[in-house]
């Protein structure tokens, strides 16, 4: 059963501004995807669009919102990607999460809301520390809208802190991280695949 995730970069800089750590580390969870038959959709930069801030799914004229929680919906995984900011999920992240409450009360006749038997995974970036914070902060928001969090399911790397390399800087990706995201692919695609062939029944 093929399987489709849709991968966000809540990055803070606009495509072109800057290499982004956060693509950087989607890329190496979609390397890890590829060999369990899922195609990961090149990544949605949030920065690039506007996106209104509010907790409904369409706040009006020109909120860019509605288009991309459609792609997002149309998936079977998200792969939320944030860079770390000030030991914290970043503030774009953040308006995601704000947008995605409207979930709650767009629910069909037995409860369910759209996300519901969607798995969501974490891609996290940062130079320093916060990557238990941030996963924490993404997994119990996501949680709460429906979304189905598998085990293992944040792939992150931070690097020491006070010191000024990023990710998308290293020479060679760390063993480490490889494994790991080679883990959150596996249990990710293992469970989307259970959920769509058995959705909850609400």
């Amino acid at each position: 059963m093929p399987l489709t995730a849709c991968a966000i970069n809540c990055s803070l800089a606009r495509s072109g501004e800057r290499e982004s750590s956060t693509d950087a580390m989607i890329a190496v969870l979609r390397k890890a995807f590829a060999k369990h038959d899922v195609t990961v959709a090149d990544p949605i930069r949030i920065a690039d669009h506007d996106v209104k801030p509010g907790v409904t799914s369409d706040e009006g004229e020109g909120d860019d919102w509605p288009e991309i929680r459609k792609r997002i919906l149309a998936a079977d995984i998200l792969v939320f990607g944030t860079p770390i900011w000030m030991g914290q999920a970043c503030s774009i992240a953040k308006r995601v999460l704000e947008r995605m409450d409207a979930f709650l009360g767009e629910t069909d006749d037995e409860g369910r809301m759209p996300s519901y038997s969607k798995v969501a995974v974490a891609a996290i970036v940062g130079n320093e520390d916060g990557a238990h914070w941030a996963t924490s902060q993404l997994f119990q928001s996501l949680n709460d809208t429906g979304w189905t969090i598998p085990a293992v399911a944040a792939c992150y790397w931070v690097g020491e802190a006070m010191h000024s390399t990023d990710f998308k800087d290293l020479g060679q990706t760390p063993d480490k991280v490889q494994q790991t995201a080679k883990m959150v692919a596996s249990n990710a695609a293992h469970l989307a695949k259970l959920l769509k062939a058995a959705p909850y029944p609400g």
